[in-house]
């Protein structure tokens, strides 16, 4: 299938910018060697608990497997960098460290929209027999490897897609399209020798340039993990209360002057969750606990495993002044066999 006059490469980048996002590039559809990458890390059990990768492992290795009549790959950049200056790198350990991604509204369900909004502009201007599939970050695509064929950044040695002018604080999509649009130059890696993130990850879980152990990941141990932390990384943990940003912190494509920086509304930590204490969040009740996390991508975890990680957060902060907020806490979550566990594991730390 062909394109129609009105229906270019352009138009979609201007459609693109009129639906919110801050980078639009067309990648083609082709078998990408990076794609096969996948399988590699599946097999070394990399993966953890996370067996939906498994299972789509077959279609990840093609869009064509997901809509046959994929021409192209519109991929798609949304920055969510706020102007709030504390990070992984503050040293208080009493204060929760939140991943950034997380400190306001659910990207799932905002960037979602402006991909309804942008497929619909290329509806209207497409042929009749248009098809097309949008994702963010919740189909059998990896988004990644389209980002970068787009030229929309290049995969990090920290596996995250970096702009040469944005940095890598970007939520990536993809719409999987059918028409013939002209593809964008791939981004060419300029990680060079700096290794700074793999230096900076304190659980070794980037096990070698571009390869990521998920099952040693902060991110995966606070949010994917359902039950117990493995006490033998409960200390790894530090006050990570939900997620991590150290790897993207120490990035020196984040620390340029023109790194982007968004006033989205959307991005801006709510409330509660702008630079919290632990003791702060594990005082709220149970309710206030669900109306923060409302709307938020942190609902994934929900309030259950949010307790588990405050209390190995609270048990790693040295703070012996927390006991009692510790063992006084009688919410039912709090309560919960497998989070009282690690409560008691906190409180025997704390006590040394």
């Amino acid at each position: 299938m062909t394109t129609t006059a009105k229906m270019t490469a352009a138009t979609v980048k201007q459609f693109a910018r009129d639906a919110g996002f801050d980078l639009c590039g067309i990648s083609p559809v082709d078998e990408f060697p990076e794609l096969d990458r996948l399988h590699e890390w599946l097999g070394r059990g990399f993966a953890g608990d996370m067996h939906y990768l498994h299972r789509t492992a077959d279609k990840r290795r093609d869009v064509r497997s997901v809509l046959p009549s994929v021409r192209s790959v519109v991929a798609l950049g949304t920055i969510y960098n706020g102007d709030r200056p504390y990070s992984d790198r503050t040293t208080d350990p009493r204060r929760a460290a939140i991943a950034r991604y997380a400190w306001g509204d659910d990207y799932h369900t905002v960037v979602g929209q402006r991909l309804e909004s942008l497929v619909a502009a290329m509806r209207r201007a497409a042929p009749a027999d248009f098809e097309a599939r949008a994702y963010v970050d919740t189909g059998p695509v990896q988004e990644r490897v389209y980002a970068r064929y787009a030229g929309l950044g290049w995969i990090g040695k920290n596996t995250c897609v970096i702009n040469e002018e944005l940095g890598s604080w970007l939520f990536l999509s993809v719409i999987l399209c059918s028409l013939d649009l002209a593809a964008d130059r791939p981004a060419l890696d300029q990680c060079g020798t700096c290794q700074r993130c793999i230096d900076a990850c304190p659980t070794g879980a980037i096990v070698e340039p571009y390869m990521l152990d998920a099952t040693r990941c902060l991110s995966y141990l606070t949010i994917e993990v359902k039950e117990g932390i493995p006490p033998a990384q409960r200390e790894d943990i530090g006050r990570h209360a939900y997620g991590c940003d150290i790897c993207q912190d120490v990035c020196p494509w984040n620390l340029t002057p023109s790194t982007g920086v968004s006033s989205d509304a959307a991005w801006l930590p709510r409330q509660p969750l702008d630079g919290p204490s632990l003791l702060d969040l594990w005082s709220a009740s149970d309710d206030d606990l669900r109306r923060t996390l409302k709307g938020s991508a942190m609902k994934r975890a929900g309030v259950r495993r949010l307790r588990r990680n405050l209390a190995v957060a609270i048990g790693n902060s040295g703070d012996s002044a927390a006991i009692d907020s510790l063992e006084k806490q009688t919410e039912p979550t709090a309560r919960d066999p497998m989070v009282a566990e690690h409560v008691q594991w906190a409180v025997a730390k704390l006590r040394g």
